[in-house]
């Protein structure tokens, strides 16, 4: 048997996009090809702390998440990397200055610190579980890491930042931008460094616009039938639904699982 090494999107992937909940064919498959010897893990933009309990549920040992930041290999952290800090530093220095409210992860949790309320005070407390910590005193310069940055400001008014671009980002929910680590295609490469094996045995599997930067000409991409036309254009295959057995399809298809 060739192995293999399979790199999956959560959302829309394993599970049913509008529930949230993993698809029962999907969790066979995944038994199925880690009993054949092949090698299964999570590839997604979620903190490794909100990533852990889903990989947990699935059956899954290894991740690589924080937007390929962090490599997590048999249930072990092996690394988790925060933003370039010189260039998180002068993006929030910029939007301070242009009285955006702004939040800061310095760590891997649900933890952000502020040194004001106009966050809050702007777009409204975050949807996510959140723990805010308030510092008058802060000054952004002493902190050592940040992992992530989150901007309260308007798509109308992005063009006044003009260091927008400098960090990846991506607008989940209309009232403010969220900065973090957006390389989901380093974290797979990273990873098989790690494990020192050949990208040309790489299989990953995805459904949204974020997962265009890893379906690779190197490897082998698949969509999923609910995905975005883009991502299937960029497909080296196109499977069923993620609700219609998709991933089991391909894996067959393909003669990874019996």
């Amino acid at each position: 048997m060739d192995k293999k090494y399979f790199f999956f999107d959560i959302d829309g992937t394993l599970t049913d996009i509008q529930t949230g909940i993993p698809v029962p064919s999907a969790l066979e498959t995944i038994k199925k090809l880690q009993d054949k010897g092949h090698f299964v893990a999570i590839a997604t933009g979620r903190a490794y702390y909100k990533t852990k309990d889903t990989a947990k549920m699935l059956g899954i040992h290894n991740l690589v998440s924080n937007g390929g930041a962090a490599l997590i290999y048999n249930d072990e952290l092996v690394t988790n990397s925060p933003l370039d800090r010189e260039k998180a530093l002068a993006l929030i220095h910029e939007a301070d200055e242009k009285g955006f409210g702004i939040l800061v992860a310095v760590n891997d949790s649900i933890d952000v610190v502020m040194k004001d309320e106009r966050f809050i005070e702007q777009v409204g407390e975050r949807q996510e579980p959140t723990r805010y910590i308030l510092d008058k005193s802060l000054n952004y310069d002493d902190l050592k890491d940040i992992y992530k940055i989150y901007i309260a400001i308007p798509e109308d008014k992005e063009e006044e930042l003009t260091l927008r671009d400098t960090v990846g980002h991506i607008r989940f929910v209309s009232p403010y931008l969220t900065y973090q680590h957006d390389a989901k295609e380093k974290g797979i490469i990273k990873m098989m460094e790690y494990l020192k094996a050949d990208i040309k045995d790489v299989v990953v599997f995805g459904d949204g616009e974020n997962d265009l930067v890893m379906f690779k000409k190197e490897w082998t991409s698949i969509a999923m039938g609910n995905g975005v036309e883009d991502l299937k254009k960029k497909a080296d295959f196109v499977t069923k639904d993620s609700t219609d057995d998709g991933i089991e399809y391909a894996c067959r298809h393909f003669g990874w699982i019996d």
